[in-house]
């Protein structure tokens, strides 16, 4: 981004519900803009993530974990955001379970 006054935060999840807690942490708890967040697989497959987890743990018969969930690969989230931002951003993505959390 070329305005010195706002970061690119990223993080990676190793499922869809982490990426979904962070996501739901940082626009309910923290005010930022649902629109300046994004999310998208870190490869080129579709995925949920690395694990099952929320609704793909157990199938409606409560047989167990379903097996037919896309788990190809870690999901991406990244945020823009006011540098005053970036700590409680940061903690809302670790307090989640994410990854390799980073700025640019």
């Amino acid at each position: 981004m070329s305005n010195d006054n706002v970061k690119t935060l990223t993080a990676i999840f190793d499922t869809r519900e982490a990426a979904d807690r962070a996501i739901e942490h940082l626009v309910q708890q923290y005010g930022i803009d649902r629109s300046d967040v994004f999310v998208e697989a870190t490869g080129s497959d579709n995925t949920a993530g690395t694990q099952p987890s929320g609704g793909d743990v157990e199938n409606r018969e409560g047989d167990g974990v379903r097996t037919d969930a896309a788990l190809e690969g870690q999901l991406q989230v990244s945020v823009d955001l006011a540098l005053e931002d970036v700590d409680k951003a940061q903690a809302a993505f670790r307090d989640a379970g994410a990854q390799d959390v980073s700025s640019h």
